[in-house]
């Protein structure tokens, strides 16, 4: 299999990429980074066609599920537990539930489609999706190129090992953000603080004046 898509790749190069991402992506776009870091491709134009794919794979997902999803759902009663794995991150988590869906396993694809029977904002869809989009080319692009080899050898041939050392890397990131924001709020409401204790002593000095 793999060899089919590598085969694929190299003979259909940015077009064999645009659809796998489209309809999945993990696998092709790690071939992609690997066959850029081997000169066979640009890694930049790699990143870029793998972020039309996927969004472009969710978008049109997302309006299928918008217009005809709870018919479809409410005929296959097997996907009711995925459906509500979905509802229940999407209580929890909103819009990190967007932005990291690519990430794992078994809800790429389901999970546009399931938000699409929500009443959840296109706009503010298609915005995190373009987000997530984004970060997700990026890191699976740039793993194939920095693994090289390994990934063909190794890596691809259980994705999921590459899924989980990207998506650490992931959260270890928003963490980061997390944390910085966290710590620039409170930085911010210690400095409103002072300045409101400072307000009732100018008042004081102005009306001792």
């Amino acid at each position: 299999m793999l060899e089919l898509l590598e085969t694929l790749v190299r003979d259909y190069g940015y077009a064999a990429l645009f659809i796998g991402t489209f309809l999945e992506g993990e696998t092709i776009l790690l071939i992609a980074g690997f066959l850029a870091h081997s000169s066979q491709m640009d890694l930049a134009l790699c990143i870029l066609v793998a972020f039309c794919g996927s969004l472009a794979g969710d978008q049109t997902a997302f309006y299928i599920g918008r217009w005809r999803g709870k018919k479809f759902l409410a005929k296959r009663p097997a996907l009711h537990g995925r459906v509500e794995r979905v509802h229940r991150m999407l209580d929890r988590f909103h819009s990190v539930l967007i932005l990291t869906f690519r990430f794992f396993y078994g809800l790429r694809n389901l999970t546009p489609f399931i938000l699409g029977t929500t009443d959840i904002n296109p706009l503010k869809f298609f915005c995190l999706n373009a987000i997530g989009a984004a970060a997700w080319a990026v890191a699976f692009a740039y793993a194939g190129y920095a693994f090289g080899v390994l990934v063909v050898d190794k890596l691809l041939k259980d994705v999921h090992h590459v899924q989980v050392i990207v998506v650490l890397a992931a959260v270890a990131l928003f963490c980061a953000i997390w944390v910085v924001k966290r710590h620039r709020r409170k930085k911010m409401a210690r400095l409103l603080k002072q300045e409101q204790a400072k307000e009732p002593d100018d008042d004081n000095e102005n009306c001792r004046s």
